[in-house]
């Protein structure tokens, strides 16, 4: 079956261009929805969520801030996500995060890949400047989103 995991993971390793130059596809995917960026060198994890959205025919957020998941499918706590189905959205950087209800906050998107002990596994763009599988800590959940 076809899932937005699946899909993802045909983009694992694709990276960001080093100096001026860009990965094409990159930027492909953050101007699917807005003009500005002129480069990979921004964050570019929720326009890579929106892309394989966009694919799938899912519902989109069609803003690169990764908050604005948490507007987007249905709402669903840590314990209800199902790997290869659905979005986590995440908090980003140190020190004191606001929480879920503000959009305009830091913040990081991608694919639940499940759980390694305390650890949400994500598959996600601008990873290390790629399409990788990561872990983040419990503790930076904002929320999931179901997409379908």
């Amino acid at each position: 079956m076809t899932t937005a995991y699946s899909i993802a993971q045909r983009f694992v390793g694709m990276k960001e261009v080093l100096g001026a130059s860009s990965n094409p596809a990159i930027l492909a995917m953050l101007r699917l929805d807005n003009a500005w960026p002129s480069g990979d060198d921004v964050p570019w994890c929720s326009a890579f969520v929106n892309y394989v959205a966009w694919i799938l025919r899912l519902p989109r957020s069609k803003d690169l801030r990764a908050r604005s998941w948490l507007t987007v499918g249905v709402p669903l706590s840590l314990r209800e996500c199902a790997p290869a189905y659905d979005v986590v959205i995440l908090k980003r950087g140190a020190g004191e995060q606001p929480g879920p209800e503000r959009i305009d906050a830091p913040g990081h998107v991608g694919f639940f890949g499940g759980m390694d002990g305390e650890f949400i596994l994500v598959l996600g763009g601008n990873q290390g400047d790629s399409v990788s599988l990561a872990r983040f800590h419990a503790d930076s959940f904002l929320g999931a989103r179901r997409l379908a």
